[in-house]
């Protein structure tokens, strides 16, 4: 047989068995690619008839401009919260929240230990101390100012005990 197109394409000398095969061999891959194509086509068709079954494109619409108002609510409502929470911190930074506090006996001939020394103090260590004194003619009490962990008069030793304590400061 003579093959002009063949001798024209400069394929003249190949035997057409050989074209043959890689001929069946290409259908034959791309009828493996079209059965993988519709696997992945009925897959996908039946997500999509999930996600749209019982369900127009006008409620469909409904529902995800729905999803934006309650998205749109939250970040509204996030950064309200993030604004009281910071307004918080302020206001708590001058509550007292450091305590410490120490019992003593003033006078020896006293017992029970009904004498104190106690520290209050905010987050920047500023606050007072309160001593309670009883002894056997009365109760006395008196503070002192504190300002950034210190204080303008001399403290005893279970004044500057409580303060220790309030101020987180470790004792030997």
């Amino acid at each position: 047989m003579n093959y002009n197109l063949l001798e024209q394409l400069g394929l003249g000398n190949i035997d057409l068995t050989y074209l043959f095969i890689i001929s069946y061999g290409f259908i034959l891959l791309l009828i493996i690619l079209m059965i993988i194509q519709t696997v992945r086509l009925g897959k996908l068709s039946k997500k999509y008839k999930k996600f749209m079954s019982g369900r127009n494109a006008r409620s469909l619409e409904k529902d995800i401009m729905g999803l934006y108002e309650d998205n749109k609510f939250v970040k509204v409502s996030i950064e309200k919260n993030r604004k009281d929470i910071q307004t918080l911190y302020k206001k708590f930074e001058n509550a007292y929240q450091k305590i410490g506090i120490v019992k003593y006996d003033a006078f020896n001939q006293m017992g029970g230990q009904l004498s104190f020394s106690l520290a209050l103090l905010d987050e920047n260590d500023n606050g007072f101390i309160l001593n309670s004194v009883h002894s056997t003619e009365g109760c006395y009490s008196y503070t002192k100012e504190i300002k950034n962990g210190l204080c303008d008069i001399s403290l005893g030793d279970e004044e500057k005990k409580a303060l220790d304590i309030a101020m987180g400061i470790e004792i030997e």
